[in-house]
């Protein structure tokens, strides 16, 4: 059996990274010939095999056609006369269009060695504009690969540019948009996922709600980086730093949306954005079907993040009153993760990205406190109905004002 390891596996050896899973690409095989040697198959859009020990992907070499819209739209041809090469040149960037014997030797027909060399992503064929994930998908391998110093072939930006006018992007799937942002939020360095959408324009069209915030104003005192796009994705960076939580860095991302509404003659104030942005972050939750999880604690960081902000200037009923909404006092709770997306909101601005956040401890600090009262006596009494929240409410604010006030005497 002739066989080439083939793709990420490949780029990511030459570049001396780990490898997490390898798939082969077999030539002059069929697919009765692949099950009589024990492979199982998987594939449903063109064969694909399981080895029979190391369960590693096998897929027969193919050539595709362009048959229409979309990145579903294609005809495949796999059989025994399909070359590496024409297997190979079908693939989206050169780095990923290289080939590697079981033994090591290297097959690159394409360039994608010298690609790899001077740290550039650039398209193998035209063909590439026949896929619109390919956009995603290049946007994605800068947030993974930005901080190893690689930047898009101008020619590559331009194809992509071509996509967008063309109309090639708006056959982008929800389901296929959210699986490459969850992947690039992960990624080393996720701004430069939007950041490549946004050279070839393609932020406006997959992610217009985060397009829209390019250009808005900030108070200058408050953000010296005055852009609010620059600022959230800023946000996103320190997000990143601060937890690997990809629920954490979804919410500092969107947490302005709602600047983008404001006001022409309020600018740079944006009042009220932390409600105004609620019913632009519940679209985009809806259009790209991001799970529950993702948008709940995204609410919560946009609807309560300056008050979290302004932790030490609350009042103590006010304080308790947000824990609440934030379900700080349930067991399960996301009130760290909240925390988190806050303080990268605070840190995400153009010389502060080092600046101590001690609004978290009091918030923790408030929640531990009221989580602690004794409500038995309110449970055990006599009171019903509303009353009863009532009362564990005012025992929740007094026990938060006892630690605030001894934390005030030290």
């Amino acid at each position: 059996m002739e066989i080439y390891l083939v793709g990420g596996a490949v780029r990511d050896k030459l570049l001396k990274l780990p490898v997490t899973e390898q798939d082969w690409v077999v030539i002059g095989e069929t697919p009765e010939t692949m099950l009589k040697q024990g492979f199982r198959a998987v594939g449903k859009d063109f064969p694909v095999f399981l080895h029979p020990q190391s369960h590693e992907e096998y897929a027969l070499a193919r050539t595709e056609r362009k048959t229409t819209h979309g990145y579903k739209g294609f005809s495949v041809h796999a059989a025994p006369d399909v070359s590496l090469e024409e297997d190979l040149i079908r693939r989206d960037l050169t780095i990923n269009a290289m080939a590697m014997t079981p033994e090591g030797r290297l097959i690159d027909p394409y360039g994608g060695q010298q690609d790899l060399a001077q740290r550039i992503f650039r398209h193998v064929s035209p063909a590439f504009s026949e896929d619109p994930v390919r956009i995603l998908r290049v946007a994605r391998f800068a947030a993974r690969y930005a901080h190893l110093g690689f930047t898009l072939a101008d020619e590559t930006r331009l194809l992509m540019q071509s996509m967008v006018s063309t109309g090639e992007v708006d056959y982008l799937v929800p389901e296929r948009v959210w699986a490459e942002l969850f992947k690039a939020i992960n990624e080393t360095t996720p701004s430069a996922f939007f950041y490549t959408l946004k050279d070839c324009a393609a932020l406006a069209k997959i992610f217009p709600e985060l397009d829209n915030l390019f250009g808005v104003p900030q108070p200058a005192q408050h953000h010296p980086e005055i852009d609010t796009g620059v600022h959230s994705l800023m946000c996103l960076e320190q997000a990143a730093l601060l937890s690997t939580s990809p629920e954490v860095r979804f919410a500092a991302l969107v947490h302005d949306l709602g600047k983008a509404v404001s006001p022409k003659e309020n600018l740079p104030h944006h009042y009220d954005h932390e409600t105004n942005g609620l019913p632009i972050l519940e679209a985009m939750c809806r259009r790209l079907r991001v799970p529950n999880a993702f948008k709940t604690l995204a609410q919560h960081v946009m609807k309560y993040h300056t008050h979290c902000h302004q932790a030490a200037q609350l009042r103590t009923g006010t304080l308790v009153d947000t824990l609440a909404a934030l379900g700080a006092f349930k067991p399960a709770n996301t009130l760290d993760a909240f925390l988190l997306a806050c303080e990268a909101d605070a840190r995400g601005r153009t010389g502060f990205e080092s600046r101590l956040y001690p609004q978290a401890e009091i918030f923790r600090r408030a929640a531990k406190a009221a989580v602690s009262v004794d409500t038995s006596v309110v449970l055990n009494g006599e009171l019903q109905g509303t009353g009863i929240g009532d009362a564990i409410r005012r025992l929740r604010i007094k026990a938060v004002a006892d630690i605030i006030n001894a934390d005030k005497a030290l």
